[in-house]
């Protein structure tokens, strides 16, 4: 009996110390985590070219299929961003009156991990809409006992609840925000540029369609990608949602 009572002190010793330090790791992510962190980065470097400032007009579109995506106030800061910008963009509603075109694609905006945004900046700019999920993941307490030690195991259950319960309260969250950008520069006179396309589209179970396009146009054509994340502790969209299209909209900006 001796033998019994000194394994289940034992068990409930250690389960405490699991339960101290599961709760001990609540507390410092949530201080670690307490301020927000918002970041912008792009696929790759674009380099427009500098125009005179009679040609320093640009037309922005934004579209999206995400449903939480608040397109009128992502496309007021990406607006005002170029209006503010040192070389002062004028923008246009007519895009053959302007310029530059920008063109925005924003594929997503939604809860996900760090390793999911790098992969989504390493992918770079893509025609077609991509879905990138993140992944939560979840502890499982088990536990095994017989008559002797019905004590311990009731103790390191009570233990491991508090450190569940501690970090249920807490939580590092990440935002990320996908957008793919097209900018496109009316080219110098005289000069044509060709450009082609291939489109692929299934138009049945049975099969699908492909397309081969080639035009000529007096456009040139840069794109790239801008992965914006948002991170802090417990965070909420609302308190990370205009910081995230501010740093994205300077991400564009600053490409001119």
């Amino acid at each position: 009996m001796t033998i019994f009572k000194g394994a289940s002190s034992k068990i409930t010793a250690l389960a405490a110390v699991a339960a101290l330090l599961g709760g001990c790791a609540a507390v410092e992510t949530s201080l670690s985590k307490k301020d927000l962190d918002v970041q912008a980065k792009t696929s790759t470097a674009v380099f427009v070219e500098p125009v005179p400032r009679d040609q320093r007009t640009i037309y922005v579109q934004v579209r999206s299929g995400v449903a939480e995506f608040d397109r009128a106030s992502f496309s007021r800061f990406v607006k005002n961003a170029f209006a503010t910008n040192e070389d002062a963009y004028q923008i246009v509603d007519d895009p053959d009156q302007a310029h530059f075109q920008c063109l925005i694609y924003v594929l997503n905006l939604e809860k996900a991990s760090p390793d999911a945004a790098h992969a989504a900046l390493q992918q770079g700019y893509v025609d077609h809409g991509t879905v990138f999920a993140g992944a939560a993941a979840g502890a499982v307490v088990g536990s095994r006992s017989g008559n002797a030690g019905t004590g311990a195991v009731a103790g390191g259950i009570l233990a491991a609840g508090t450190s569940i319960i501690a970090n249920s309260l807490v939580h590092d969250v990440t935002y990320m925000l996908v957008a793919d950008v097209s900018i496109r520069e009316k080219a110098a006179k005289g000069v044509l540029v060709r450009k082609d396309s291939s489109i692929d589209a299934k138009i049945s179970d049975a099969g699908s369609s492909q397309q081969r396009v080639s035009e000529v146009t007096d456009k040139k054509e840069y794109r790239v990608r801008i992965v914006t994340t948002a991170n802090k502790a417990n965070l909420k969209l609302e308190e990370a949602q205009d910081q995230m299209f501010s740093k994205t909209a300077a991400a564009m900006s600053g490409f001119f």
